[in-house]
């Protein structure tokens, strides 16, 4: 039977007079890429957020690696964050901040205090892991959007999670950019035997990545499972998706 790492349980969550998830049920299994497909606000960030804490569920319940999400205390919730990385959009690096500085920073916030020779050989490790040795000193000013994504996903593996969240990590790449962050995705997953919930609306990036789906509409789980059930599925909401 599989380990299940994030078990969520009819989550609700609204704001205002605006109900977005409206009674989720799903659950995110050890060494599984789980794609989450939607159309926009059908509450797919909302969801992942709802998962660090980031927002705060009205009722349900989200356990992650058996801490119940919404009774942590805050020393709990850090314990739950660290097992957590979440790849932002736009990759969130700090401007001000070489791509060094930027992969010190996660480490500095741990409790452990790495030597400075363990902190460059953990970034020198990492920005390889994502083929970028040579951005080691640059400024996210002279990256491109691609390799942002590829530092951002350096600066969330640095701190070795288990679960990773990925919020769409092709949103404005180039079509051959797309497919190297697909690739990347894969590669995360067997090298650090990772689990990952991954967000987008790339068809193409599903296809490469995703070892089960599942569809939100409507604030509840419209479908789940594999890419090829998706795919063979007549329903036309679905296939709007895939043709």
């Amino acid at each position: 039977m599989k380990n299940v790492l994030i078990d969520i349980k009819n989550l609700k969550k609204s704001f205002g007079n605006q109900h977005i998830l409206q009674g989720v049920t799903m659950q995110l299994f050890e060494n599984e890429n789980l794609v989450i497909l939607g159309k926009s606000g059908t509450g797919k960030s909302v969801l992942i957020k709802c998962i660090v804490n980031l927002l705060k569920l009205d009722s349900g319940s989200i356990k992650v690696d058996n801490y119940e999400i919404a009774n942590c205390n805050s020393e709990e919730l850090i314990e739950v964050r660290k097992k957590i990385g979440f790849l932002f959009q736009g990759a969130a690096l700090y401007d001000s901040m070489t791509v060094r500085e930027n992969l010190t920073f996660p480490l500095t916030r741990l409790d452990k205090k790495f030597l400075k020779e363990e902190i460059t050989q953990k970034i020198e490790n990492v920005l390889d892991d994502v083929s970028l040795p040579e951005a080691i000193d640059k400024m996210p000013s002279e990256l491109s959007g691609g390799m942002k994504k590829r530092i951002g996903l350096a600066r969330t593996l640095i701190v070795n999670p288990k679960i990773l969240l990925y919020d769409e990590p092709t949103t404005g790449l180039d079509p051959i950019t797309s497919d190297e962050i697909s690739q990347l995705i894969n590669k995360t997953k067997n090298k650090f035997k990772t689990s990952s919930i991954i967000i987008t609306h790339d068809i193409k990036c599903v296809k490469t990545v995703a070892d089960r789906i599942i569809m939100l509409k409507d604030g509840t789980v419209y479908k789940e499972g594999s890419l090829s059930e998706f795919e063979n599925d007549p329903d036309s909401y679905i296939q709007s998706f895939f043709n």
